[in-house]
């Protein structure tokens, strides 16, 4: 999980939002590989180095029943280009037919064409209508007061 967290970081410095990751490797290796766990990793690795990842958990859609959310997929930025990001996209779409899911689903920022265009190629549809919703920590904590 050091090496998830590292891509993990990476992404997040992609994103221009460097200081938002708090979750730890604690955290991943809890929530991960525990009884229940909340999700579920696919890494590339290459010389004993992991150099990618695609991380994944169900969801339920009361119009379509399971679902996987693709969270995410990170490359890193040495090894873009090499055919691993889809390798790793692949991965998660065969084991949404392995569990007969009826969607597989994930959010791209707007700026980052080069993810969409790949995903558009691969046959997947950007919504453009949809928005999402995110309730922060602290509007956690605010939320009724």
């Amino acid at each position: 999980m050091p090496a998830v967290l590292s891509l993990i970081q990476e992404l997040a410095t992609f994103e221009k939002e460097p200081d938002a990751v708090v979750v730890t490797v604690a955290d991943l290796e809890r929530d991960g590989f525990g009884e229940n766990p909340l999700f579920y990793t696919f890494v590339a690795e290459i010389d004993e180095e992991i150099v990618g990842m695609a991380l994944y958990y169900y969801r339920y859609s009361t119009w379509k029943g399971k679902t996987i959310h693709l969270e995410d997929l990170i490359v890193k930025e040495k090894m873009r280009g090499s055919g691993l990001g889809y390798q790793l996209y692949a991965a998660v779409i065969e084991q949404g037919k392995k569990d007969l899911v009826r969607r597989i689903e994930w959010a791209v920022l707007d700026w980052n064409t080069p993810a969409i265009d790949f995903y558009v190629k691969s046959g997947a549809k950007v919504l453009d209508d949809w928005r999402v919703a995110q309730m922060d920590e602290q509007g956690i904590k605010n939320f009724g007061k």
